[in-house]
């Protein structure tokens, strides 16, 4: 009888330990629905909420606070792929809308070299084209009109009391030289000296090429010496000036090309300056680019589409998809290692298409989530119960 007492005992006690293996075993997994992942259930059944039978999925434990572990059956059903990030060429694009506009280094400003009264101007509309030589306006100077009966007596005196005491030479040079400081020209003072009549009204002529865009006196209007007439612009040239928002900057390089559409015209050219001051109510800086207007049918005023094609260059990219932007910065996923995700923040550059630049955080071998990733996103959420970001340095 206490054999038979002893014998019991033994099996009870295997039994127990047989048990114990199986209840460990099956601790290493649970049952879930492909459909709502957060049912999960220590043994097989159907979903509460769709009816469908549950899988069966191992328990797998992350090494790090910041990881992540799918199953295989949660990585097909969130469609994630990796692929590993290299080294690549790429060029950015960048599209602004511009205006075109005078180029400032052909405005040319004509000013009254003396006092005086305009008695007759020979062009009285903006847009008039004026050529060098053209006579521009009619001058009554009291000043001007001394310094030509100057000029005619030094010439007198020189041709009737030339001798080698009194340099009349000299006196006739300095006479002449005021004239034309005073702005008459060559042939102006050849006219005067042959008719020997000073006049009263003096011609004023252009010494510029231009389109007057503004016109500062009228007929009969009194001016003073250095008093602005009008201003002339030279169209051969235009600035083309397109808005670019502050966020933009990092992505236009010296070097790039600038390709400028305005209307059925297109024109190639490089980016001659970048406003160094930054507007602070728009966040808008401007950018300026020089084209040819050979044939003056460009006007400033008209609008015009310019694209901003930088170099190509070797850097990191990704597809953009890949990279999760909010207001705390920018994030990816990396695969530690099979199943084992971890969040990675990263610092982006130019965007071209449907590729970003990676300028830190990653490096070249890297495998990186580029489908699925705000699944993955949301997955560590309702796992870990807070943002991946969270307590990541800016």
């Amino acid at each position: 009888m206490k054999a038979a007492h002893i014998l019991l005992l033994i099996f009870f006690i295997a039994t127990a330990c047989k048990n114990k293996d199986v209840k460990e075993t099956k601790s290493d997994v649970y049952y879930t629905c492909s459909m709502h992942p957060e049912i999960m259930q220590p043994g097989p059944g159907k979903c509460p909420i769709c009816n469908m039978a549950l899988i069966q999925v191992s328990k797998l434990k992350p090494t790090g606070k910041d990881e992540i572990v799918l199953t295989s059956q949660q990585i097909a059903l969130s469609n994630i792929s990796v692929d590993t990030i290299h080294n690549g060429m790429m060029g950015a694009q960048l599209i602004l809308t511009g205006t075109l506009n005078f180029d400032q280094a052909k405005i040319s400003a004509i000013s009254s070299r003396i006092m005086g009264r305009v008695e007759k101007l020979n062009f009285k509309n903006l847009g008039d084209y004026v050529k060098k030589g053209d006579k521009l306006y009619d001058l009554y100077s009291e000043d001007l009109n001394n310094a030509k009966k100057e000029y005619l007596l030094a010439i007198e005196k020189k041709s009737s009391l030339d001798n080698s005491i009194i340099d009349f030479e000299q006196i006739v040079r300095s006479a002449k030289n005021k004239l034309l400081l005073w702005g008459l020209t060559e042939s102006q003072i050849q006219t005067l000296a042959g008719s020997k009549e000073a006049g009263l009204n003096t011609p004023i002529y252009s010494n510029a090429n231009g389109y007057i865009t503004s016109l500062d006196v009228k007929e009969g209007d009194y001016i003073m010496e250095g008093g602005t007439i009008a201003r002339l612009a030279d169209l051969s040239t235009l600035w083309v000036e397109a808005q670019v928002y502050s966020s933009e900057l990092s992505e236009i390089r010296k070097d790039a090309v600038a390709k400028i559409k305005v209307g059925q015209k297109t024109f190639t050219g490089k980016i001659e300056f970048v406003n160094s001051e930054l507007n602070p109510d728009s966040r808008i800086n401007m950018v300026r680019v020089s084209i040819p207007n050979n044939d003056n049918q460009l006007k400033p005023g008209m609008p015009a589409h310019v694209t901003i094609i930088n170099p190509e260059h070797k850097m990191l990219s990704l597809p953009v998809d890949a990279v999760l932007r909010d207001g705390k910065g920018a994030t990816v996923w990396l695969m530690t290692r099979q199943f084992t995700f971890k969040n990675r923040m990263v610092e982006t550059g130019m965007e071209t298409g449907d590729r970003i630049e990676i300028t830190s955080g990653l490096e070249d071998g890297d495998i990186i989530v580029i489908t699925g990733a705000y699944l993955l996103n949301s997955e560590y959420i309702f796992k870990k119960g807070a943002e991946p970001m969270a307590g990541m340095k800016m």
